[in-house]
């Protein structure tokens, strides 16, 4: 018997206000599938990206959301994963900004008794992005100097405390007085504020013109030229967001030019597609948690029918940490 829900639905590409509180219809859980009752839903940029029309939809209307956690309420026919009561987490591209959904049950992960709902709902998709940063896109070793754009912001803040556990030197930007204070406390050995300084020559300063190995930058168009003179030869450019807009007028040259530089761009849910790698990933999340290596909580919590509020705080760089609603 089908039943609705409630969700956040934009019926076109716009601004936050597109989004409007509608009842969903939603089917009993199916073979391999669970109903999940929704209890915190993390706030992402790729929320923005999808709900802009920057990323193109799937169907004629979008509900956003890559993360949230919640309770297991009902399995179908041949799921032995979860079972009803069940404390669970889960990243997808869409579909998040709902109180109740039904979500294949091998893209379920359990959550440990350690790490509450809005912890999870903060951490997981910017947490499997950092694993995926540090491990897969460049591999960081200890003594690496590496630099982190966006330091005060969701996955900043975690790269930051993570880096420093690898035995790395960490280097990041922000874009106010507070926000440096911010990354500063999560990990980072010198936080420079973009704002008031020029980042390249900061950089260069730091190191004593050695530059870095890598540069993580989720900023984009606004970032890219001086995160390429910030390489040391044969170093990284990781580009994996662009809260300033596409980077354009991007060449191969560019890395030539930089000294054998290598360039990449991942998509998280790549690193996360099989069921195994989901696992492997998020086990390794938790474990950072648990031991203490990095600290993992939402730096604000609202309700659900208010996204479209956090989406404009977002959008113009007004947030840091997190951001979690709840249905």
């Amino acid at each position: 018997m089908q039943t609705h829900t409630m969700a956040l639905v934009a019926h076109a590409p716009g601004g936050p206000d597109v989004m409007q509180w509608e009842s969903v219809p939603m089917a009993p859980p199916g073979p391999g599938e669970a109903l999940l009752r929704q209890t915190a839903i993390g706030v992402n940029f790729l929320d923005i990206y999808y709900r802009s029309g920057l990323y193109p939809w799937p169907d004629a209307t979008l509900i956003p959301g890559a993360e949230a956690a919640g309770v297991v309420e009902q399995v179908g026919d041949g799921v032995t994963t979860v079972r009803p009561g069940d404390r669970v987490a889960y990243v997808m591209r869409l579909g998040a900004y709902r109180q109740s959904r039904i979500v294949a049950a091998d893209r379920l992960v359990k959550l440990p008794d350690a790490i509450s709902d809005n912890q999870a709902a903060s951490v997981i998709l910017k947490g499997l992005t950092v694993h995926s940063l540090v491990t897969s896109c460049y591999r960081v070793r200890p003594g690496d100097t590496v630099l982190v754009h966006a330091a005060a912001g969701g996955v900043g803040l975690l790269l930051g405390q993570w880096l420093a556990a690898l035995g790395a030197r960490a280097i990041g930007t922000a874009g106010t007085d507070e926000k440096v204070a911010l990354a500063k406390a999560h990990g980072y050995d010198a936080v420079i504020n973009y704002k008031t300084t020029d980042f390249v020559a900061a950089v260069m300063d730091l190191t004593a013109g050695q530059k870095c190995a890598a540069v993580y930058d989720s900023v984009g168009a606004d970032t890219w030229r001086g995160s390429l003179k910030c390489l040391a030869p044969f170093g990284m450019f990781v580009t994996f967001g662009q809260s300033s807009g596409m980077i354009k007028d991007f060449t191969l040259a560019d890395l030539a030019m930089g000294g054998s530089l290598s360039a990449n761009r991942p998509i998280v849910m790549d690193y996360i597609a099989t069921q195994a790698e989901l696992a492997r990933r998020a086990t390794a999340l938790f474990s950072m948690i648990e031991s203490g290596k990095i600290r993992a909580g939402s730096s604000s919590t609202h309700p659900l029918q208010e996204a479209a509020a956090v989406h404009q705080a977002m959008a113009d760089r007004q947030t840091s940490g997190s951001a979690v609603l709840i249905p």
